[in-house]
């Protein structure tokens, strides 16, 4: 990797260590390691940095004169990076850890052991700690151009065919769907005739996910969901603000690739943005082609997708923790049971007064034997739901 190479790398991996924004930033004056996107979030973020801002300032050599760190309550002092390595033009995921998986890290003519080094580096030095500071990661050429490309065609050729269906809902609770989202979705498992590019994908999603396995947060990933290749058709279409996994169905990690070539927002639109913490500030992430952002799925990422003018297409993976995974289906079985025992009941009840009232009606009258009370008959309807 010659300097250049370097340099680039180096600014991919300057970002706000407060909120991820990776746009005019400044250097912190003591350590010269860690930027701010302004001093209101150096001073905020000082109680946290100070720790290793001391540690970095012991090894200094006595004639580099190094600047006194802000106190925690008084003025702080940042300067600018260097002129030799500016930060990059604004863009839509400026505000989202940002990096480049580099030429080699997709690309399938790349030895296997290379692969998977460059994977096993992607995901220990920037995806895990991304994830771990704010939740959210962007990786830009996962695959490389080529590869993407024959992803795209897979993609394209599947929406051809007419197996998409509309998008639905995890609670089905209104007829309402289509106002809350208008994408059109394929679930691929990568067996499927034609689905060679996206198995590929989603092998490379998996090998990346276990490198990181064990460092993400308190999760221990043990499986995922199939492929959801989804459509936005154009037209204004989108998804209104909502979580991945609001009730703890097992899902801890969204991966969502974007297949979208020469995108821009002013013209496309289709723009994802993300609320962390369901807070009022948001992250911008532009769907760029061969894109990859993960994010955590549970209600600390709400997020929507702004209406789209142009088609659309996005390939999502779900990775489960294997004990939220376990309560999930544990609750799930458990609830089955539980809705299914009145209903028994209640039909085992019904049976024995049928088979009595027949017994009895052979020796008595239909007046002797009055109907079941409307209100009881209520009651029995409502709790066989």
């Amino acid at each position: 990797m010659d300097k250049q190479q370097q340099s680039e790398l180096d600014r991919d991996r300057q970002y706000c260590e407060l909120c991820g924004k990776m746009e005019n930033l400044l250097k912190c004056g003591r350590c010269r390691s860690s930027f701010y996107c302004s001093k209101e979030h150096q001073k905020q973020h000082w109680k946290k940095h100070k720790l290793i801002c001391k540690e970095v300032e012991k090894p200094l050599p006595l004639k580099v004169k190094s600047e006194p760190g802000p106190p925690p309550g008084g003025d702080t002092r940042a300067q600018k990076p260097p002129e030799k390595s500016p930060p990059e033009p604004a863009d839509p995921a400026q505000a989202a850890p940002e990096v480049s998986a580099g030429e080699d890290g997709g690309s399938p003519a790349t030895p296997n052991g290379q692969v998977s080094s460059s994977l096993q580096k992607l995901a220990l030095e920037v995806i895990v700690p991304c994830m771990n500071a704010h939740g959210i990661c962007v990786v830009n050429g996962f695959l490389g151009e080529e590869t993407g490309l024959s992803v795209l065609g897979d993609v394209k050729a599947l929406y051809d065919t007419g197996k998409f269906t509309d998008g639905q809902l995890v609670s089905q609770k209104s007829d309402s769907t289509r106002d809350i989202r208008g994408d059109k979705i394929a679930w691929i498992e990568g067996r499927e005739p034609g689905c060679e590019k996206i198995r590929f994908l989603m092998g490379r999603m998996d090998d990346l996910i276990r490198h990181c396995n064990g460092n993400l947060g308190n999760y221990t990933i043990n499986g995922r969901t199939k492929a959801m290749v989804a459509c936005y058709p154009g037209n204004g279409t989108g998804y209104v603000r909502h979580v991945d996994n609001p009730n703890g169905d097992g899902r801890c990690v969204t991966c969502i690739y974007y297949l979208n070539k020469d995108w821009t927002i002013k013209e496309h639109g289709g723009l994802l943005r993300i609320f962390p913490g369901g807070k009022t500030q948001f992250v911008d992430i532009e769907p760029k082609f061969d894109r990859l952002l993960l994010f955590w799925s549970d209600r600390r990422n709400p997020h929507e997708v702004q209406p789209a003018f142009a088609t659309r297409y996005a390939i999502t993976v779900w990775y489960f923790d294997a004990d939220e995974r376990a309560r999930a289906k544990e609750k799930y079985l458990t609830g089955q049971k539980a809705s299914w025992l009145p209903l028994m009941w209640i039909c085992r009840r019904g049976l024995s007064r049928f088979l009595c009232s027949q017994v009895k009606g052979e020796s008595r009258s239909n007046s002797e034997n009055p109907p079941i009370p409307a209100s009881r008959m209520t009651t029995s309807s409502t709790n066989a739901r």
